[in-house]
């Protein structure tokens, strides 16, 4: 059964994209836990991180690396944290949260009414540097 990410990447669920490629994409998670919480998903539809191959595995970090400098460029942040939990859908994928303190790595206050505009509005941006 094809999970909701398989969705977005087939274009049968809107997302708020920022980057994409033949291999992965990436874009702003619609339930954030900070702002710039964005995810990024291989294409291949594989259920947990550790099953993924080698090469999807060191490709996934290397789609996700210019991601996170855009996410850092555009929302003023520490660091870019990442997170892998797994659990909340059934396909492999990290979480790249713009982060001030190690609390801000907390799925208890994520935004259950995120504003759409402002999502676009901040795809957009880290969109226009990543070219």
């Amino acid at each position: 059964m094809p999970t909701i990410f398989t969705k977005i990447i087939a274009g049968e669920i809107p997302c708020h994209k920022l980057a994409e490629d033949e291999h992965f994409l990436s874009f702003l998670d619609v339930f954030p836990i900070a702002v710039g919480h964005a995810l990024v998903i291989p294409k291949k539809e594989v259920d947990y991180l550790f099953d993924l191959d080698d090469e999807t595995m060191a490709g996934l970090m290397n789609f996700a690396k210019p991601v996170a400098k855009a996410l850092e460029a555009e929302v003023p942040c520490k660091k870019i944290g990442v997170m892998v939990a797994g659990l909340e859908v059934a396909h492999a994928h990290v979480h790249l949260v713009p982060m001030n303190e190690i609390t801000d790595l907390s799925f208890a206050v994520k935004d259950n009414a995120p504003d759409h505009d402002k999502l676009a509005a901040l795809a957009e941006r880290v969109r226009n540097r990543l070219g």
